[in-house]
């Protein structure tokens, strides 16, 4: 987390997300412990969702009164966020629910966006190497199909630590890997996405805490032409704080 702190810091993003596991058991003590790293983030446009460790032991009231709203709309520089609890009470599965679809909508449709991107914590489709696939949201089907009328380019995830990157038609679904904890998957390591975003061309790196990148997909936001990689390290030097 020091590493993964500093290296965001230098990175100067425009918006951080997080999408959820901040505790293990969902302990009000977890939570303080987690808000004080998420307030050495120097970014003013935070996206932060619940994941199911969050909401055992009615942990999301925690999340509300320490962290803010479970779900949440964000515009900036041309780009709309919009992130979505899709987690149950001391269960692992989750979904989104037919009452939130038109909502959903209605945020993408609200003002016009170069960029539109979807935050939950658990998985739309399936993910290599995480065993029997049990934890991609009930709904996803119509949820997948409500994020297409909406024109969402983008849609960010964790849950099972695996980093990966589907593309669905018009959809690129983007799962992120775990940062803060040993509980890895496989030859999976410690790590977090960086979307770059520019014009119309967007680039998803898979980023190592002070030990390198590798980018995971490329796109063309209006024509939806991409790349997937599985190439090597692209290595950098990082001045240690």
């Amino acid at each position: 987390m020091e590493r993964a702190i500093a290296e965001i810091n230098d990175l100067k993003p425009d918006i951080v997300v997080c999408s959820g596991d901040l505790t293990a058991f969902g302990f009000k003590e977890e939570y303080a412990q987690a808000k004080r790293y998420l307030d050495r983030i120097d970014c003013e446009s935070l996206v932060v969702v619940p994941g199911n460790h969050d909401s055992r032991n009615v942990g999301y009231v925690h999340f509300e009164q320490l962290i803010g709203e479970r779900s949440s709309v964000l515009r900036k520089g041309g780009a709309t966020v919009v992130a979505v609890d899709s987690t149950e009470p001391d269960l692992d599965h989750g979904q989104i629910g037919r009452g939130r679809y038109r909502w959903i909508e209605e945020q993408f449709a609200a003002e016009p966006s170069e960029l539109r991107v979807f935050v939950l914590h658990h998985h739309l489709l399936p993910i290599p190497g995480t065993g029997r696939e049990r934890n991609v949201v009930y709904d996803a089907g119509d949820a997948i199909e409500c994020l297409q009328r909406a024109g969402v380019h983008l849609v960010l995830s964790g849950h099972k630590h695996v980093p990966y990157a589907w593309k669905l038609e018009s959809l690129f679904v983007v799962n992120t890997g775990t940062v803060s904890t040993l509980r890895l998957r496989g030859n999976t390591r410690p790590c977090y996405n960086v979307v770059e975003v520019s014009g119309n061309h967007a680039a998803v790196w898979r980023r190592y805490p002070f030990h390198g990148q590798e980018r995971i997909i490329q796109f063309d936001l209006v024509t939806g032409e991409y790349e997937k990689y599985t190439g090597r390290i692209e290595r950098e030097v990082t001045a240690r704080r």
